[in-house]
């Protein structure tokens, strides 16, 4: 899959979409061949490859490989051992110089399903629709854009998934959620959250949801087992004044569903 992947980067209608051509795709951050609980967002950040200046990361900076930190000229010339280190970023991204301001949030989050990002023995991991970083935000790309990335991504997370043992996965955000319900061809259960609005000094507050399913394939790709999904409308990294009242209750909910689930696959 690696291979792949390293070789759409040289698909000029990638570049054209905005992906960052020089550093290496990520689909997955961590072990995901130990990971029980995965979290899901869009696509990596710039910031995983640059500083807030726009300049490559180096040094112990470095969090991903890129054609310069692997002394090669384009994608095609990587080798086996190219392969085995990028891989190996993969997996020891959150030993290393992990993008604290982000993945912090979503580890307190999921501290109740007894995984994290950060225990080597209850391993946690995170992945993406799409396992290419653009120079801009996703929100900034037009829909056509998306659209395509999403297409360009193919059956990256199928495959993630299936070769995994990844029991839950945990959505951030509703553009996650309908991203996910548009690519997997499943329309999860939706139920409004009265402690999870937003309030706001002026007019109604913005209503948060929760979001349930339960997947055996995603866009007709079989999984190995089935997947139990968890996802909330609001974007614990950007929407703007998610309270840490809010962000606690989504926290208590994934806890006691995660028991519920453990339960019943108990049976």
């Amino acid at each position: 899959m690696l291979e792949s992947l390293l070789k759409s980067l040289g698909d000029p209608d990638l570049i054209s979409n905005h992906v960052l051509p020089w550093g290496s795709p990520i689909p997955v951050f961590g072990d995901v061949s130990k990971s029980r609980v995965a979290t899901l967002g869009l696509n990596p950040s710039n910031r995983e490859f640059v500083d807030a200046d726009g300049r490559e990361l180096d040094g112990e900076k470095r969090r991903f490989h890129t054609l310069k930190s692997l002394n090669i000229t384009s994608w095609s010339k990587a080798k086996q051992k190219h392969l085995e280190l990028i891989g190996d970023s993969y997996k020891t991204y959150f030993k290393r110089n992990p993008y604290d301001g982000w993945f912090r949030i979503l580890d307190k989050i999921i501290s109740g399903t007894q995984t994290s990002f950060y225990n080597k023995l209850n391993q946690a991991c995170h992945l993406d629709l799409v396992p290419y970083a653009t120079y801009c935000k996703w929100a900034e790309l037009s829909n056509k854009q998306q659209n395509r990335l999403f297409y360009k991504a193919g059956d990256t997370l199928a495959f993630m998934l299936r070769e995994s043992p990844i029991r839950i996965v945990v959505l951030n955000g509703k553009t996650v959620v309908d991203a996910f319900q548009k690519i997997s061809n499943q329309t999860l259960e939706k139920e409004l959250m009265t402690e999870w609005t937003l309030p706001r000094k002026t007019g109604i507050g913005i209503s948060g949801f929760s979001y349930k399913g339960v997947i055996n394939q995603i866009g007709g790709h079989k999984l190995k087992n089935e997947i139990y999904i968890l996802g909330f409308n609001h974007n614990l990294q950007s929407s703007f004044g998610v309270t840490n009242i809010v962000k606690n209750s989504i926290q208590d909910w994934i806890s006691r569903s995660f028991e519920k689930i453990k339960n019943e696959t108990k049976r």
